[in-house]
């Protein structure tokens, strides 16, 4: 009996200790804030769609808020690219770019969170916000005649003949004769985060995309060009919590 009576303490104190450091461990785990740096990657973008950056902050066990900002690409779903008789690329019949620019305020509702360092989190999220876009002027470098080659926007008017397009201009040429287009931005996604590390995470967030302008862009003059542009996207994001 007297065994039993420093051994039943000695459990207690056991299971105690074991108990306090489970709940100081999901204590470590939970966070208040979260940093997220992205890559993105959609249906109307190239081989890197875009940028994003996300900040997000706890509202309660199972929910964050966030805001964030998009740079990305918007391309013709049409856009084909050619190699010329130089080994140069160029976008055949492509007037312009499309620069997405969209801030977005947004909630994100943990639906399966995981334990600490182990398994998958999966988040339900939307946001929407504005949306500014910058029009730029794609040039090309043409051919004139077998001496005299010129740099200048696209026009389907005078460069008819694909043959006599030498390559594209140089990077950010014409930003300065940009056009603005305003318009707004809403997305619908799943976050998948998988992350190891309680400071850190690690995730890919799967989704739809739909935005629309206060006028037509006319990436490509001669087929048909959109005011509202939808996609799907993944973005692979890497950040920090605290």
């Amino acid at each position: 009996m007297s065994k039993l009576k420093l051994i039943l303490p000695a459990l207690f104190f056991l299971f105690s200790q074991e108990a306090f450091s489970q709940r100081e461990d999901v204590g470590n785990y939970e966070y208040d804030k979260e940093y997220l740096f992205g890559i993105n990657k959609n249906t109307n973008g190239g081989l890197i769609g875009g940028f994003v950056f996300k900040a997000g902050t706890r509202i309660d066990d199972s929910q964050f808020s966030f805001w964030g900002v998009e740079l990305s690409n918007v391309k013709n779903p049409k856009e084909a690219r050619y190699n010329t008789v130089l080994g140069n690329s160029y976008i055949f019949g492509k007037s312009n770019y499309l620069y997405a620019i969209r801030p977005h305020y947004g909630r994100e509702i943990i639906l399966f969170k995981k334990a600490p360092n182990q398994g998958v989190q999966v988040s339900a999220l939307a946001a929407a916000g504005p949306t500014i876009g910058i029009i730029a002027p794609y040039y090309i470098e043409y051919a004139i005649n077998r001496v005299e080659t010129v740099t200048e926007q696209y026009d389907p008017e005078i460069h008819q003949s694909r043959y006599n397009i030498l390559g594209t201009g140089r990077l950010f040429e014409g930003i300065g004769q940009s056009e603005v287009a305003i318009g707004a931005t809403l997305k619908a996604a799943l976050m998948f985060e998988f992350g190891v590390f309680r400071s850190s995470a690690t995730g890919l967030e799967v989704g739809y995309m739909i935005e629309g302008y206060n006028k037509e862009i006319p990436l490509i003059p001669t087929t048909e060009n959109n005011q509202i542009f939808q996609s799907a996207y993944f973005t692979f994001f890497y950040g920090f919590r605290k």
